[in-house]
């Protein structure tokens, strides 16, 4: 199907004759006057108007403006023998796409003109409809949320998102930090780009220094080729580092640089290498505390905190849980070909209750959980994981800096932190979940802790 072209001029030679030229093409309509093109207008959706300046009663740029606040307006093509910076100003003002004089038109550089206004039109459409959509996807993947608190921070992430910023991502484990880096990414100016991920609290110093500058061949012990970090795969799009408080000096040395200068080298190599990222950084740590200590860099944390967001944990935003449970109950009985459709009371008034240390990563464990054990069409409470029920041990759940604990005097740091984890492990009857909660660090810093200091036994 070809685009609807309405050609508007008061010289009949003048619209016949572009007609000719263009009927191969487009579905040509023809207007005589401003007034007989706005009834066409208001009657058809046109994709293009071609109209002419000097016209009876009312001109081209008048028209314009009357078709550009249509519903539907047109791509407004202005066409005079009066050329002038000073009318192409005054078009461009009122909403005309582009501005061709009369006497050095060409019929190939005219139709040349509307494709390429087509086109653009086009790519503009589809990008609205994709940030609609990316818009949708906020209320998918685990980052669903009505409350004032989230619609705040939704809002957030719409302003920041195009900004060339870095971003600082604070919030408890399991709160959705990564996925709303991965909507900022998407709602950004480099969504074309990669998304490269980087869980620091994962890897040892040594092992995370090459992970994300990489390294040349014989670099180091084992290094028998060259490896691309995952800042060089990050390039022209984005660099997301989950729990940056993990990170040792040395790195953060240097990744201070790549937010500085935008330079780095891989790990054996003299090389200076450019750094085409935006850097988005998450913490379930309390970073200002870190630089009280001394364990995190107050100038790296600035530059990574140009923009801050914090994420609350679900127990702050209990009206959004009945909304984020049924969003899992459609998922995961649509995964496991149920009909389950609801929840009963009980089950509910449960789901509400419980503190939900773990957040919303811990809902959707328990909702998975529910479905799969469910043998009606609704969840009832005998469903749901017995530790979210009504007088389960795990609803008294308490971190261990709450609990002021004793810590026996004369101890270093590191043997400190070996007791404070052994205790947590001790009063979680060796549950790591809640062990990480108690001692407010993720799971995953966790495991990697029990192997530093030989605790995998646990």
């Amino acid at each position: 199907m070809n685009p609807a072209l309405l050609i508007v001029d008061d010289e009949k030679t003048q619209r016949e004759g572009l007609r000719a030229a263009l009927e191969d093409h487009f579905d040509i309509y023809l207007a005589d006057s401003a007034a007989s093109a706005i009834q066409l207008l208001e009657q058809e959706n046109f994709d293009v108007m071609l109209t002419d300046f000097r016209m009876p009663n009312e001109d081209g740029l008048k028209l314009i403006s009357r078709a550009k606040s249509l519903p539907h307006p047109p791509i407004c093509i202005l066409m005079t023998a009066y050329g002038s910076e000073e009318i192409a100003v005054n078009a461009m003002k009122q909403g005309a796409d582009d501005y061709i004089p009369k006497g050095k038109m060409q019929i190939d550089e005219l139709e040349f003109r509307i494709k390429r206004a087509l086109r653009q039109q086009k790519l503009e459409t589809e990008n609205v409809a994709l940030r609609v959509q990316l818009d949708k996807r906020f209320g998918l993947e685990n980052i669903i949320g009505e409350s004032p608190a989230m619609r705040e921070i939704f809002e957030i992430v719409r302003q920041v998102a195009p900004s060339h910023a870095s971003i600082l991502i604070q919030g408890e484990s399991g709160t959705g930090k990564e996925l709303i880096a991965k909507g900022i990414h998407q709602l950004s100016t480099r969504a074309r780009g990669p998304l490269i991920t980087v869980h620091c609290g994962a890897l040892p110093a040594n092992l995370l220094e090459s992970e994300l500058f990489g390294h040349e061949k014989g670099a180091f012990t084992g290094a028998h080729e060259r490896r691309i970090g995952r800042v060089e795969q990050a390039q022209g799009g984005t660099l997301f580092l989950d729990e940056i408080g993990e990170i040792d000096a040395t790195t953060q040395i240097k990744l201070l640089r790549i937010l500085g200068e935008r330079t780095f080298e891989r790990v054996g190599s003299g090389k200076t290498l450019q750094a085409d990222v935006r850097i988005v950084s998450a913490s379930n740590k309390n970073l200002e505390q870190a630089i009280k200590t001394g364990s995190f860099r107050e100038d790296l944390f600035y530059r990574l905190r140009v923009i801050q967001i914090n994420l609350p944990p679900l127990r702050e935003r209990v009206g959004d849980i009945p909304l984020i449970a049924k969003a899992f109950l459609k998922e995961f009985s649509r995964e496991n070909s149920k009909s389950i459709t609801d929840f009963e009371p009980e089950a509910m008034d449960a789901i509400l209750s419980y503190p939900w240390p773990g957040n919303v990563r811990e809902l959707r464990a328990a909702l998975e959980h529910g479905v799969v054990l469910c043998r009606r069409d609704r969840i009832a409470l005998r469903d749901l994981p017995a530790s979210i029920r009504p007088g389960s041990a795990s609803q008294n759940v308490k971190p261990l800096a709450v609990q002021a604990p004793q810590i026996e005097a004369g101890l270093s740091v590191h043997e400190a932190e070996k007791q404070l984890i052994t205790r947590a492990l001790q009063e979680s009857a060796g549950n790591r979940t809640l062990a990480a909660t108690k001692l407010g660090i993720s799971r995953r810093t966790l495991h990697r802790k029990l192997h530093v200091h030989r605790l995998e036994e646990f």
